[in-house]
C-alpha cells in the first residue's frame, strides 16, 4: 500500500511516463531516458518532499562533463507513484570525480 492507503502496482511492470520538465533537466544534466528508467526500477525508493519519491543510481562514466573529469555519474530521479503510472517529475545528475 502506498501513503494514500492504495494498493502498491509492480514497479517493475507500471509503465513510466516523464513530464516534460524532467525531459529537458535529463538533456541538460547529462541523464538518459534508459538511466532513469533503470533507476526506478532498480533502485530503493525513498520518500521526498510533497508525497513524491526519489531513488539513486550510480554509472560508470569515465569522461568529461563541463571540463572535468568525472569517473562516475549518480541519477536522482523524482517521481510520483500513480495509481497506474510512475511519472518522474525531474531528474538531477550528480557527477563524482
Amino acid at each position: 500500500m502506498d501513503r494514500a492507503g492504495r494498493p502498491r502496482y509492480n514497479r517493475s511492470v507500471k509503465p513510466i511516463r516523464l513530464s516534460r520538465h524532467a525531459r529537458e533537466n535529463m538533456g541538460f544534466r547529462g541523464a538518459t531516458e534508459e538511466e532513469v528508467v533503470e533507476a526506478i526500477r532498480q533502485a530503493e525508493w525513498q520518500p521526498a518532499e510533497r508525497g513524491r519519491f526519489d531513488c539513486r543510481q550510480e554509472y560508470p562514466f569515465d569522461r568529461d562533463w563541463n571540463g572535468r573529469h568525472y569517473s562516475s555519474k549518480q541519477v536522482r530521479p523524482v517521481f510520483v507513484d500513480e495509481p497506474d503510472t510512475i511519472v518522474v517529475v525531474t531528474v538531477y545528475v550528480y557527477y563524482v570525480p
